[in-house]
């Protein structure tokens, strides 16, 4: 098979630069790795054989595979080793300086043709560029950690990159077994970008007393079905390089509320606490996060009410029918996108935003317990309720009841806007929007790239067109307002799609 680029360089022979040296290699390329550390080039190059020989014992590969993709590795002595080179991708320290000038010698020693890739996840295309005689040929190549096993390769474009030099870097990525998103040279890119909500909400609603980090995590995985909660993933990542990528695109987007680094994560790096790398995060390890309470219990229903409907709604209404219980429906949309059933002494309304405590105020019903958003509510395994400051304690337990006898689990949380899930549901599609509409990359990119980039069970425009952008957008205005936070302005083209009635995908 021809290749696109056929003798690839890689500079960094760190844990991203050596799997991209894999990748390539794998797939036929010969490759060259140089890194400034004496021995190391050679030392990522004999450890990944370790590697592949260990899964060629296992039969993920053939040991002939194996072996043929280490003897296209070789160790660079210099960077002058680079001038047959078709391709070379830099993955050094994240500083632009430090690349700008790696990239100045590679263009006296490369041909006019050679493409450099940089697998910077934060800094310009462009501004890596400026100052080249040959600005054409830089294109970012991110790739996500571990290399080999990640699927997707963000593809991003500098203003002056040449259309013919990105769709060659797609094209390779196509041929490594990688998934190509392309998209526009902006701070954060895609994933990083879209992704700062799933941690930025989670610090909102653990510091304004809406539950625990346990809880939040746990509502987080079985409610919002990802697999991993906001702490646990913070861990994982490491508390201070989350931190170093939040500020980094705060600054780039002149300190936008939206990324607002939280005080709580500064106070940790502050102290520290950076996850799993040193023991201690918002878990200690190797103990890690603690087993889920007991939920909470409460009598069965004989019959449940539904008071207005909503698509969102609806799977949870199927989900009671089949449980035997009586429901009595007055066929009455909820203006909001919503919806609100009772059960016993509860009106259980899926949140739009409003704490349980205003809905019962504004919408003049007894006993509000607000009901968080689930990703799916026909095979959700948990929910979160917020009781109303009036709402009886007899009541919360009418609704607990409810799901318990669906076989649901249930985390009770303290009554602020937008519960947990739902707000971080709702902000992610908002981010997402925004990066449509700005022209980073197309809502189909967007959601790949969330999907393959940072393991989302489903990507956040294609959640909003399922949930429906009537009740994404009231949760969004609702939060604004309570909150007086410009975080939560609604992005202009879920506002549009929402009153087009339209979808993304």
């Amino acid at each position: 098979m021809s290749l696109t680029f056929n003798t690839v360089g890689v500079i960094g022979a760190g844990t991203m630069g050596a799997g991209i040296a894999q990748v390539a290699a794998q797939a036929g390329c010969a490759v060259k790795l140089y890194d400034a550390r004496d021995g190391a080039a050679t030392a990522a190059i004999a450890k990944t054989g370790d590697t592949l020989a260990a899964l060629a014992a296992k039969g993920k590969l053939t040991a002939e595979a194996a072996a043929a993709t280490v003897a296209r590795m070789k160790a660079a002595v210099d960077l002058a080793d680079f001038h047959d080179c078709d391709l070379v991708i830099e993955a050094i320290v994240e500083d632009l300086g430090a690349k700008q000038a790696l990239f100045k010698s590679l263009e006296g020693i490369c041909s006019e043709t050679t493409v450099l890739g940089t697998n910077t996840s934060s800094i310009s295309i462009t501004a890596i560029a400026n100052g080249l005689a040959r600005p054409h040929n830089v294109v970012g190549m991110h790739f996500f950690n571990p290399a080999p096993l990640m699927p997707l390769v963000e593809v991003v474009r500098g203003h002056l990159t040449a259309p013919e030099a990105a769709q060659r870097v797609a094209d390779a990525a196509l041929e490594w077994k990688k998934t190509p998103v392309p998209c526009k040279s902006t701070p954060g890119f895609i994933a990083n970008r879209v992704a700062r909500p799933y941690y930025g909400e989670a610090f909102r609603a653990l510091e304004s007393g809406a539950a625990d980090v346990a809880t939040i995590d746990l509502v987080m995985r079985e409610a919002g079905g990802f697999k991993l909660g906001p702490f646990e993933l913070l861990d994982l990542i490491g508390l201070d390089v989350n931190l170093m990528v939040t500020k980094s695109v705060w600054n780039a987007y002149y300190q936008d509320s939206r990324y607002r680094p939280s005080l709580t994560q500064e106070e940790m790096v502050a102290g520290g606490l950076f996850g799993r790398k040193n023991g201690r995060g918002f878990y200690r390890y190797p103990e890690g996060v603690p087993a889920a309470p007991a939920s909470p219990d409460g009598p069965k229903p004989t019959m449940v009410q539904v008071l207005t409907e909503s698509g969102a709604l609806a799977p949870l209404v199927e989900r009671i029918k089949a449980a035997g219980i009586k429901v009595q429906s007055r066929k009455e949309e909820d203006p909001f996108g919503a919806g609100m059933l009772r059960a016993g002494n509860a009106t259980i309304c899926l949140t739009d935003g409003r704490t349980a405590t205003q809905v019962a105020f504004e919408d003049e019903v007894p006993n509000a317990v607000t009901l968080d958003l689930s990703r799916n509510f026909a095979t959700t395994k948990r929910v979160a309720l917020a009781k109303g400051d009036l709402t009886t304690d007899a009541a919360l337990k009418d609704a607990v009841g409810l799901f318990r006898a669906l076989g649901i689990d249930v985390s009770v949380v303290d009554d602020v806007p937008g519960l947990i899930a739902a707000r971080t549901i709702a902000m992610l599609a908002n981010e997402a929007a925004d990066a449509v509409v700005q022209g980073v990359a197309d809502a189909a990119g967007v959601d790949t790239a969330m999907k393959l980039g940072l393991g989302h069970p489903e990507g956040p425009l294609a959640t909003a067109d399922r949930i429906g952008l009537t009740l994404i957008n009231a949760i969004l205005v609702n939060l604004q307002a309570h909150t007086g936070d410009d975080r939560y302005r609604q992005s202009i083209l879920l506002q549009r799609k929402g009153w087009a009635d339209g979808r993304f995908l």
